[in-house]
Order: C-alpha cells, then structure tokens, then sequence
C-alpha cells in the first residue's frame, strides 16, 4: 500500500471577512476540488467578535475541514494540531467512502466491529505519516493583525519541524491578503520548509481589508498550477494511488 497526496488551505485570521467574494462559498469551491479548507481564528480576548467566529466556523464546514478559535499565546499547539487532525479526518473520509464502494450501503468507519475499526484506524494513522502533504498558508495580514504576527511566525516554524517529523513529504506555499498590490500576495513559493519564513515576516506592514474570499480563490489557482494528478483511492490490486484529497 502505498500513500497518496492530502492537499490542505491553512488559513489564519482574526476577524471578519470585508472584501470580494462569499469566503465560505470559495471554500466549497475548493473542497470541490479535493482541498481541505481549516481555519484558525486568532483571538485577542474573550470579548471576540461573534460574528467572525461564526464566519470561521462556516468556511471550515464549507471546506470539509476543522476550524478552531484560539489566544495567540496557543497558537504553535493549535496549528499543529489541526493539520494533524484534518490529515486522519481526510483520511477516515476516503475510507469511508471505499467501504459504501465495497458493501454497497452506507457502512461507515463507525458501524464496523470494534476489532475491524481499531485495525482501519492504524491503516489511517499509518497513512497520516506517510502521506504526502501539500499545505498553502494563508494569513491575514490585516491592521488588527499586527500584533499577531510574531506569534504566528513562531507557530509556522514549529508547524515546519513537526511535520518534517514525518515519514511522508512536505510542501509548503506561503500567502498573505491583503498584499501590497493586490487583495492576495505570494511570501513563500512552495517549499519542504518554512525556515525562510523568518526574514519574510519582518519586512510585513499590516493593514488595509480583509479579502478572505479572494485570498482561497487564489490559493485553489495554486494547487490548479502544481497540476496534480486526481486519482481514486483503490486501484485493482488495492494499492493507495495519488489523490488530490
């Protein structure tokens, strides 16, 4: 068996979305597409704005992925366990899908015996190593971003070394909205590390909108240009093949 590709949109913000089109309608555009959209709201306090952390939570449904709000201060966890959590919950999907295939009903991870589900499970976590990932980060770069953004590197680094931990290969593509020129602005091209983030982020001047939507229509182009290949899950001798996930 061998492990296929799982393409993620990070996106980290704290507010709300005030420019172009509908975010979570991009976002289900992108799951479209085989990407998982997981979103990070970066809180400054308990008094957030509920209208924001309700839009988060839309645009991670919306992408098939998880959304977590958190304090900056938790933010290097936070980022690393939600890329770790979206991977299996991608993962448990296309096996789940591959069990309706082969029963021919709507059996699930969870209707299996509970012997037949701990040994699905380990074929998930072994994928979860093994696994290609592809992540573009997308940060806010907003004026009530600016405080965070220090914070956000440092969680981006320790993002880099936890999954170059990992058995499976790493690419990374950095952008950030709004851009000096444009709503979306290219910081990192793809990469297996993120390490050259630490000069990039101190040349950064937040402020301006926050064009959400047109920041993950840009980041479905991307992962549109590295022209992947989208394959099924199972080929007839049951191996694992490359999916855009």
């Amino acid at each position: 068996m061998k492990s296929g590709t799982i393409r993620q949109i990070l996106l980290l913000t704290d507010g709300c979305s005030n420019h172009g089109e509908d975010p979570s309608a991009m976002a289900a555009l992108a799951r479209e597409q085989g990407i998982t959209v997981n979103v990070i709201g970066i809180l400054e306090n308990e008094a957030a704005d509920h209208r924001g952390v309700q839009e988060i939570d839309h645009i991670a449904a919306s992408g098939g992925g998880i959304s977590q709000a958190v304090y900056a201060t938790q933010l290097s966890h936070t980022v690393q366990m939600v890329t770790r959590k979206a991977m299996t919950q991608t993962l448990q999907g296309v096996v789940n899908q591959q069990l309706k295939q082969i029963f021919n009903s709507e059996s699930a991870i969870e209707s299996l015996p509970p012997e037949k589900r701990g040994e699905v499970m380990e074929v998930v976590d072994e994928l979860s190593e093994t696994a290609a990932l592809e992540v573009l980060i997308l940060v806010d770069t907003s004026a009530s971003m600016k405080s965070k953004l220090p914070t956000v590197k440092e969680a981006l680094l320790d993002l880099s070394l936890s999954m170059n931990a990992r058995m499976g290969g790493n690419m990374f593509a950095l952008y950030v909205f709004p851009g000096k020129e444009s709503d979306v602005e290219r910081l990192l091209d793809w990469t297996p590390k993120l390490e050259s983030l630490t000069s990039i982020f101190s040349k950064l001047s937040p402020g301006g909108l926050t064009p959400t939507g047109p920041a993950i229509r840009e980041a479905i182009a991307q992962f549109k240009k590295k022209k992947r290949s989208f394959k099924g899950w199972l080929s007839q001798d049951d191996e694992y093949i490359e999916k855009s996930i």
